[in-house]
């Protein structure tokens, strides 16, 4: 159950309506901001517990991130086992499809499923667009849930996230990462996202937990990599490195999966 551990505003069958309607009415996507997502004991335990940037197994630094990240719950503190339970129980299953009107909404418990990204002094993901698969699933990408745990955060550290119109044109949508802010958004073509470098102190980070949901997948519906995508401000020079690095991933993925030497498969951007 999530009674205990998720704000109970947001476990309200009544208030599923109102939460329903800013979702659906949003640009340049659907999304939904939820200030003190979790109860205020678990928040707090999160943020005292949250496993240290070494402890993250997997770590990202390239042309386009620098962030590291995990799903190993079992060598973390209980508080994070018990909003992974949370997030997968039915009753949040089910007010999740209340919000979104997505029927069928699960998440998993591999590295798709949840896990913790952490950033530290510099860190960085460049816009992009979320692959729209669990390949070895074979499930629907439908709903993104990004719990934030940084407390003390001050606007001139940056990394706000960022949701861009599917033109690259603008920022449509700046959301700071603030303490147990959540956000929820459907995760398309139409939902580039990411955050600018930040500038921190050395003692702190950029800390968030993250969940992704699932469907079966429509007829029709077939696999698509994440993508990274330049800001209208990026340099030209980086502007074409991404191109370049983006094209060669996608095509040679195909290429190898085409003659049959590698599955289909990524890590997420978040």
């Amino acid at each position: 159950m999530a009674n205990g551990i998720i704000n109970d505003i947001y476990l309200n069958t009544e208030y599923s309506d109102k939460l329903s309607e800013q979702y659906s009415k949003a640009e340049p996507c659907k999304y939904l901001v939820m200030e003190n997502f979790f109860t205020k004991e678990i928040a707090n335990d999160l943020f005292e517990n949250f496993p240290s940037i070494k402890d993250l197994n997997v770590k990202r630094k390239s042309l386009n991130e620098e962030k590291s990240e995990d799903y190993h719950f079992e060598r973390w503190h209980t508080s994070f086992a018990k909003i992974r339970e949370a997030v997968s129980s039915s009753q949040w299953y089910e007010q999740l499809s209340r919000i979104t009107g997505i029927e069928g909404l699960h998440t998993t418990t591999d590295a798709l499923g949840s896990g913790v990204h952490q950033g530290k002094n510099g860190s960085y993901v460049d816009i992009h667009i979320d692959v729209n698969m669990n390949p070895k699933l074979g499930l629907w990408r439908r709903i993104n849930l990004l719990v934030y745990l940084n407390k003390n955060w001050k606007p001139e550290y940056g990394g706000d996230l960022e949701l861009w119109n599917k033109e690259m044109t603008e920022c449509i949508v700046k959301v700071p990462p603030t303490f147990n802010t959540a956000v929820i958004f459907y995760t398309d073509d139409n939902s580039p996202h990411g955050y600018r470098k930040i500038n921190i102190p050395e003692d702190e980070s950029r800390k968030s937990f993250y969940t992704y949901f699932y469907t079966k997948p429509d007829d029709g519906v077939s696999y698509r990599d994440s993508k990274f995508v330049s800001r209208p401000d990026d340099a030209t020079t980086k502007k074409l490195a991404t191109s370049v690095k983006e094209s060669l991933k996608i095509n040679g993925k195909k290429l190898l999966k085409f003659i049959g030497l590698k599955n289909l498969d990524f890590q997420d951007k978040n």
